[in-house]
């Protein structure tokens, strides 16, 4: 396997969950819209944070076992799915859950290529 796709499979999983998370991030903007004061407007943020703190405790685990990535990020699109389906339009599906199942996917083939990624050239 060539240097660059042993990079790939492992920075690429974790890269985007990083941008996956700040993008999360963003939706807990809509707290500054109201008057309510700093202590509820600093309660509301950090509610609102919550997934975004849940998708970095997962990338924590998940960046020494790669198994747990491709689990946990599965079931949070699974999860996101069920919870919620009916709801949105479909695209908003597709924008929050399909990059769960992304990562997902791309844990496991690092999981599954985790001794060539580590093996030294």
């Amino acid at each position: 396997m060539k240097t660059s796709t042993r990079r790939f499979l492992f920075w690429a999983p974790r890269i985007l969950c990083l941008l996956f998370a700040g993008f999360i991030s963003l939706f807990a903007l809509d707290v500054f819209d109201g008057n309510q004061g700093f202590w509820n407007t600093l309660l509301a943020l950090l509610i609102h944070l919550i997934p975004t703190g849940l998708l970095l405790l997962i990338l924590a685990v998940a960046w020494r076992w790669e198994w747990t990535g491709a689990l946990f990020f599965s079931v949070l699109g699974v999860f996101y799915l069920v919870a919620f389906w009916g709801r949105f339009h479909w695209s908003v599906y597709l924008i929050i859950a399909g990059p769960l199942f992304l990562l997902g996917v791309l844990f496991l083939l690092g999981w599954s290529q985790r001794a060539v990624i580590h093996a030294k050239s």
